[in-house]
């Protein structure tokens, strides 16, 4: 995975720079999201692994992306297709939008808590961590049951454990040192 993210990098810069150059940061979120799907099919997968040439290939995107991909995409998925890169296409559309959040000073952050939360505490959450990171925050809200009750926060590199089983486990290892 790591070497797919270091393939991807250069090809995300490249389309991000020029998507703020052109004003088009958003559809090219959109259109990279979407050819990251159709690189994910597996249909789709097993030619790229396959023996398909790069031009078939490229043409298969594009014809796939129809009035999605615009004339600035394709140049950019028959560029990826030349070099034999267009397996990394979930890669880059993921780097891409570590970009995106980084120009626009926003970070996704991931709240697993132990039971659904209100929308009174999701705000309260998301208002405390804006304050913290100083970035616009988006939360990302998933229920783990194992957490037997309270919060765990990953945002970027910062991770909160507000968890019982988070506390029971610092109370374990403070207990055996």
């Amino acid at each position: 995975m790591s070497e797919l993210t270091t393939v991807a990098r250069p090809y995300a810069k490249a389309a991000f720079d020029f998507a703020v150059e052109k004003q088009a940061v958003d559809k090219w979120t959109e259109m990279l999201a979407f050819l990251a799907e159709v690189a994910r099919d597996k249909t789709v997968a097993a030619m790229l692994t396959g023996y398909t040439s790069a031009g078939q290939l490229a043409d298969i995107f594009i014809k796939i992306g129809g009035e999605q991909i615009d004339e600035q995409g394709q140049n950019f998925i028959k560029v990826m297709a030349e070099n034999g890169r267009l397996v990394a296409l979930p890669a880059v559309a993921e780097q891409f939008t570590l970009m995106r959040e980084e120009w626009q000073k926003e970070v996704t952050a991931e709240v697993t808590s132990a039971t659904e939360l209100s929308a009174q505490q999701l705000e309260a959450i998301a208002a405390s961590l804006e304050q913290r990171l100083a970035r616009k925050v988006k939360l990302d809200c998933r229920i783990d049951s194992d957490l037997v009750a309270g919060v765990v926060i990953r945002a970027g590199d910062t991770v909160i454990d507000g968890s019982v089983r988070g506390k029971l486990n610092r109370l374990a290892d403070k207990l055996q040192s």
